[in-house]
């Protein structure tokens, strides 16, 4: 049986667009955005100095596009908001000038606008600071100061930003609502502030300040919800800039094994512990290695010193409780975390291994553009989280994907190996060319072998591709169904700048890729 008229029923079905990446969503009911919209609070009530210490971002992005990785998607513009912070910095969320490529300041009630570049930036916490071209702005506009502790749930907050809807700075009233240790955009986590005043387009990056101090930035809001809006802390916002000192953004301590709760008494009873054992259990260790420090059906009663209970929380003080995962940053130590476990009856110390970040297979691109290769008429490119985006939003989709086994679906969540460090796919269809003809649409392919051998990354496969000496070269793909893809090696080779230039596209491949391919030259 051959599945042949499948794919080509699937490769018709899946017509791949060229998405729009708008901001990645924090969380998966939550979207990044900007100003509250609370009736306003009286100026009087503003603590004097912070408005002088609130600016208006104005950014132009030229986001990737997955499916044509050879180029950009058009210019767009978007607004935000930003607070001055020492060291003549301005802090603002990552999503308000992610992919900028111009990016300008303005202060309130100035006409003037500064152009700035970003200086560094976190996707992953929704952070980024500013550098101004003009550092004479920072003589008259002093950093506004952070809170060293907390705020306490119901504090008073004002948020300040420059909302759609007008052109001067906002300040709106609310209170801390909710305090909590949250997904922002996987696998980054961190503590998040919920405050009871709604956030809208314009005030992502704007400061929200108790007393009169900032407690944090605004950067999302709940979908389809009213009044809930919510800030990163300064405790996040420390830590962000910490890595930013030490060169390390976006690493962050993560400890790999899963874990499930200890609420099921039958589970309990399972583990023959008594009413005193508090924890979670082991679901899935890390490693399978005999060596690894934690089993499955170990529990976890303890990060360093700190108890963790049955839902897997620990407290902060006396009215907050949060996702122990909140202190594996703060008590890892070279690599390390320390943690007490039952095992069998006993209590004993281990020492598990903690990774920096979380490596995935198919991983978000964090401001990247992707990297890309042409060869004849085929477009290759690796599999990314905004590549794959074109399976979440539709049904029907991402059905014949699953039915096919495509990788872009069955190993999403995978961390890489040595076996398959990346997903290569082919990123969109055939450039027109009569070296296609004859077989379907190979958009969204994943490669598995070239010529027999198995693709372990993009660059791998360039390497295949570059040291080949066979007169064909086989290009299968991995799924079920689908077609071997032969093509003439040396008149794929002679066809490809015809094909760039048909195409108007500038170059065959991207910088790394290209390194790859040239290396070629200097071999024996």
């Amino acid at each position: 049986m051959t599945f042949a008229p499948l794919h080509r029923a699937l490769a018709a079905l899946v017509l791949i667009p060229a998405l729009t990446l708008a901001a990645v969503p924090v969380a998966a009911q939550t979207v990044n955005l900007g100003a509250a919209v609370a009736p306003s609070a009286p100026l009087s009530t503003a603590p004097v100095g912070v408005a002088n210490s609130v600016v208006k971002v104005f950014s132009t992005a030229r986001f990737p596009d997955p499916f044509k990785p050879w180029t950009k998607q058009a210019p767009k513009e978007a607004t935000g908001s930003g607070v001055v912070i020492e060291g003549r910095r301005i802090l603002t969320n990552a999503h308000v000038v992610l992919y900028a490529s111009q990016v300008q300041v303005q202060a309130n009630q100035d006409g003037e606008k500064i152009s700035a570049t970003v200086e560094a930036i976190s996707p992953g916490i929704d952070l980024a600071i500013l550098k101004l071209d003009d550092e004479s702005f920072f003589d008259s506009h002093a950093p506004l100061a952070r809170a060293n502790t907390l705020p306490e749930i119901k504090d008073a907050v004002l948020a300040y930003g420059y909302p759609t809807g007008g052109t001067s700075l906002s300040i709106t009233k609310g209170i801390v609502s909710r305090i909590e240790y949250a997904t922002y955009s996987f696998p980054t986590s961190g503590l998040r502030i919920q405050i009871d005043a709604a956030i809208n387009p314009g005030n992502s990056g704007g400061p929200a300040v108790a007393g009169d101090k900032m407690i944090g930035l605004a950067f999302s809001r709940l979908n389809d919800a009213q009044n809930i809006g919510y800030i990163i802390p300064n405790e996040e916002i420390e830590l962000f800039l910490g890595s930013v000192a030490a060169g390390t953004v976006g690493r962050r301590a993560t400890l790999m094994d899963e874990f499930q709760t200890l609420e099921s008494p039958t589970l309990r009873a399972f583990l023959k512990l008594d009413r005193s054992v508090k924890g979670l259990v082991v679901h899935r260790a890390a490693s399978s290695d005999q060596d690894y420090p934690l089993k499955k059906w170990d529990v976890v009663t303890h990060i360093g010193g700190t108890a963790i209970d049955e839902q897997g929380m620990v407290k902060l003080g006396s009215d907050l409780r949060v996702n122990f995962r909140y202190l594996i940053h703060k008590v890892a130590r070279d690599g390390k975390l320390p943690l007490t476990v039952v095992r069998s009856g006993q209590s004993l110390g281990v020492e598990a291994p903690v990774n920096h970040g979380w490596p995935l297979l198919i991983p978000d691109l964090q401001g990247r553009y992707p990297s890309y290769f042409v060869y004849g008429p085929l477009v290759f490119s690796s599999a990314t989280a905004q590549y794959a985006a074109f399976l979440s939003g539709n049904a029907n989709t991402m059905l014949a994907f699953s039915f096919i086994r495509s990788p872009l679906v069955t190993r999403r969540g995978d961390s890489p190996s040595a076996q398959r460090e990346e997903l290569v796919v082919i990123a969109s269809p055939f450039f027109p060319h009569k070296l296609a003809k004859g077989y379907s649409n190979p958009s969204a392919g994943v490669v598995d072998t070239v010529n027999g051998v198995p693709i372990r990354s993009l660059r791998h496969l360039v390497a295949v591709l570059r040291d080949t000496k066979d007169e064909f070269v086989v290009i299968q793909t991995d799924n079920r169904g689908g077609e071997s893809m032969v093509f003439p090696h040396k008149e794929m080779l002679a066809a490809t700048e015809d094909i760039l230039t048909d195409n108007g596209v500038r170059v065959q491949g991207s910088a790394d890729l290209l390194e790859v391919w040239r290396q070629a030259a200097t071999k024996p």
